[in-house]
């Protein structure tokens, strides 16, 4: 049991660790721990290295393209409008900043491209799915504390681990579509998984991990907008052109909304944010539009958070809203004001033609790099990783070491390794 009494509204097997250990330094509470653990993680760190969507790097059609964030930037500014949000609700901000934290310290290089490369590679051994391996890094991999059975990981919560936890249920189990490859634990990390949800409502999420979810949601949709228009690759007024609008709503049925949405409510929508006052009709980089454009990201966060509040609140009123009270209401205006965001960076950012020609490479560097390493191993392996393959008791095991080194490197060393174990530069 965690030594320091849990936060107000939050039942004491709520900061339970799976690897009981006393406190440190009285004063904190058991999420503030969390928080800080994930902070000084390596895996946090390795974020920066890792692309969200434009490429660090990437040469860009403007002089005064601003740096374009990686996955680390993204997840600092993802945990501040979570821990907002979580704090108005009700929820413990420590806890949710925690979750908003850590919620990609699972992906692996090259974002999604390496999640589906990787993913193949692994099939016969559990897949590879970013939000898994979120969970079994926080939980094994992340070396901070260790029993005589082995590693714990950062030993965070219970709590905390069920708020990181977007999808809690193995693979193939998706409570709506079972194709779903959508899952977030493998077989082999399911003792701590359960331990974690041992009172959890079936596969419902808690609410501080839907709080989470929606805060992943604003911040990517309206920061890689805010990107790519830094970089130069969307044109606001190409927006107002019905053939642009049209390939924008094809990009977001399917994708980001249910296939049978209507296009006439994807059209309203985008209506609705060019509309605003704030909306960010043009940008040629001087100091007056990059000013315009962060204001059009404020109030983009603020409209899509308070208005989920708002709803949220009309359904449940003014109290504290904490793990299984509520569920998190967001209006159906306003996913699809956010689902055509995602739609505009989707179009004009990573589907362009050269974008495409670096995924295609991207995943030949996966797929050769996975291809080398099980020839080699434990050649190629870190410390960390080749002890564990000498002690991996089959096949399986030994592949799902491959699966986490290949998890744990940054695009750069990827990269790296790849061509010191192919010779391919």
């Amino acid at each position: 049991m965690e030594g320091t009494a849990p936060p107000n509204a939050y039942d004491p097997t709520s900061v339970d660790r799976w690897a009981p250990e006393p406190d440190k330094r009285p004063g904190r509470t058991a999420f503030q721990r969390d928080r800080a653990r994930i902070l000084h993680s390596a895996a946090l760190r390795r974020l920066a290295g890792k692309t969200q969507v434009v490429t660090p790097g990437e040469r860009s059609a403007h002089a005064w393209d601003a740096s374009p964030r990686t996955r680390l930037t993204h997840s600092l500014e993802c945990a501040q409008v979570g821990r907002e949000l979580g704090a108005a609700l009700g929820c413990d901000p420590d806890l949710v900043e925690a979750a908003c934290l850590s919620h990609d310290l699972g992906h692996p290089p090259f974002g999604h491209n390496g999640e589906a490369a990787l993913n193949e590679f692994a099939d016969d051994c559990g897949g590879f799915e970013g939000n898994a391996q979120s969970l079994r890094l926080l939980t094994r991999i992340e070396p901070k504390r260790f029993t005589p059975e082995g590693s714990v990981g950062l030993n965070l919560t219970r709590a905390a681990l069920d708020a990181a936890t977007k999808y809690p249920w193995p693979r193939g189990a998706h409570p709506a579509d079972p194709a779903s490859p959508k899952f977030g634990v493998y077989e082999d990390d399911r003792p701590v998984f359960d331990w974690v949800r041992k009172t959890a409502p079936g596969t419902r999420t808690c609410f501080e991990a839907q709080v989470m979810d929606w805060s992943d949601d604003v911040a990517y949709s309206v920061h890689d907008v805010e990107d790519g228009l830094h970089a130069g690759h969307i044109d606001p007024n190409c927006l107002h052109a019905e053939p642009e609008r049209q390939a924008v709503f094809e990009v977001a049925i399917g994708r980001y909304v249910p296939a049978d949405t209507d296009p006439a409510e994807l059209a309203a929508a985008l209506d609705r944010l060019q509309d605003q006052v704030w909306w960010p009709h043009g940008y040629d980089g001087t100091a007056v539009a990059q000013a315009r454009l962060k204001d059009a990201t404020s109030q983009l966060i603020g409209r899509f958070c308070l208005a989920a509040e708002s709803a949220t609140r009309a359904a449940y009123g003014g109290g504290r809203l904490t793990r299984y009270d509520a569920e998190l209401v967001v209006p159906e205006e306003t996913r699809l004001e956010c689902a055509v965001l995602k739609a505009v960076a989707d179009r004009y950012v990573m589907q362009r033609a050269e974008q495409e020609r670096l995924r295609a490479d991207q995943r030949v560097v996966v797929a050769e790099l996975a291809e080398a390493l099980t020839a080699r191993a434990p050649d190629g392996l870190d410390p960390q990783f080749r002890a564990l393959f000498d002690a991996a008791p089959d096949d399986h095991a030994r592949k799902r070491v491959i699966v986490d080194q290949i998890a744990s490197l940054t695009d750069a060393s990827a990269r790296s390794l790849h061509a010191r174990l192919t010779g391919h530069m």
